[in-house]
């Protein structure tokens, strides 16, 4: 009788957590920007890719590490429909985020928040690289905060792109 509780409670507590998260979907800011070729782009113009958002830094060694990762998975998962938007933090250079941009070849949408209202939007991100995977509905479906686990980030990625 004692497990027959026990085990009550447990599917009860897997149902609950269930509920939760499916109901726990948070949408991405309905933001805008100008990438640094002038193109003005919003989230809103995404909806139906699946899109990564990452705040960086020139100055963070963890962002400037993971960067080629980051094209390496852009590249990979682009054509299918990933498409990914760079934003440098306010308190970056823009000549320096230009510099690493072309000196690093980055094939992927660039732009500076000169005001920080694009980190205020994401919930005031102050941790560089925080990257956000938004899936094709517009919602934010997983946050990191420092350098992701690439395997972990790309089964992610490939099971979006397939809904």
């Amino acid at each position: 009788m004692n497990r027959l509780v026990h085990l009550r409670s447990f599917v009860l507590v897997l149902i609950t957590l269930a509920v939760l998260s499916a109901c726990s979907k948070q949408a991405a800011p309905n933001v805008s920007f100008t990438d640094l070729k002038g193109t003005k782009i919003s989230l809103e113009q995404l909806k139906g890719k699946v899109v990564m958002v990452n705040f960086w830094a020139t100055s963070c060694t963890t962002c400037v590490a993971e960067m080629p990762e980051m094209i390496k998975t852009y590249e990979k998962y682009h054509a299918q429909g990933l498409e990914y938007v760079a934003i440098a933090m306010a308190y970056d250079p823009p000549n320096y985020v230009l510099n690493f941009t072309e000196t690093r070849q980055l094939p992927f949408t660039v732009t500076l928040d000169f005001d920080g209202k694009l980190a205020q939007s994401f919930g005031d991100i102050k941790l560089t690289p925080t990257t956000f995977l938004i899936d094709k509905q517009g919602n934010i479906i997983k946050k990191y905060v420092g350098k992701p686990e690439f395997s972990q980030l790309h089964e992610l990625i490939e099971a979006q792109l397939r809904v």
